[in-house]
């Protein structure tokens, strides 16, 4: 009766960890269900929660094609689900872990490659996705300014030019040559 009920855990946890863009485990011993509830209101509605059995979740790991976690099975597993932007749910993690010591992220997986706990942290150290994309689209429009700027400072520098060649023929009087070239007529 318990194999049903364990199979369909397995293929339950093999679909989170194939519907998110990254996943991170961490322990949570010591920690109340007052602060757990914390912990998942922090972490909003782009990442899930969830205490797991070390052994049914190694399996849907596996079965998900992720078996570079099999070593942070161990001891009171937890893990959040990630399916919004990563960073949000690593800094929210970290804060969190900053606040609770008890909370201890253990490494993850982001995008099917394996993290460390210290690449987790140093995510959450990057910009949010909002911030980044904000920053790479002052970047692109200020490249099209740099380069019409460019154009534009040509054509007027030709015009400069000309004129002060103008003004310079004014000034000598058309058809008079140079006082140098008179000096060297008279010798």
């Amino acid at each position: 009766m318990a194999r049903p009920d364990k199979a369909a855990a397995v293929a339950e946890i093999t679909d989170k960890f194939r519907a998110s863009n990254a996943a991170v485990l961490t322990e949570y011993r010591g920690l109340t269900v007052k602060q757990i509830k914390t912990l998942r209101r922090s972490l909003g509605e782009n990442a899930q929660y969830a205490v797991v059995k070390n052994t049914l979740t190694k399996i849907a790991a596996n079965e998900a094609g992720i078996s570079e976690l099999d070593d942070l099975f161990a001891g009171p597993t937890a893990v959040a689900f990630v399916t919004g932007d990563p960073v949000e749910s690593a800094k929210a993690l970290r804060d969190f872990a900053k606040e609770n010591p008890a909370l201890i992220i253990k490494g993850g997986v982001l995008d099917g490659k394996a993290l460390s706990a210290d690449e987790i942290k140093k995510l959450a150290d990057l910009e949010s996705r909002e911030v980044l994309l904000a920053k790479l689209a002052g970047a692109m429009k200020a490249k099209p300014s740099q380069a019409a700027a460019l154009f534009q400072a040509l054509p007027s520098k030709l015009v400069r030019t000309v004129d002060a060649l103008r003004d310079k023929l004014e000034q000598g009087g058309a058809g008079t040559p140079a006082p140098a070239a008179e000096d060297e007529a008279a010798e």
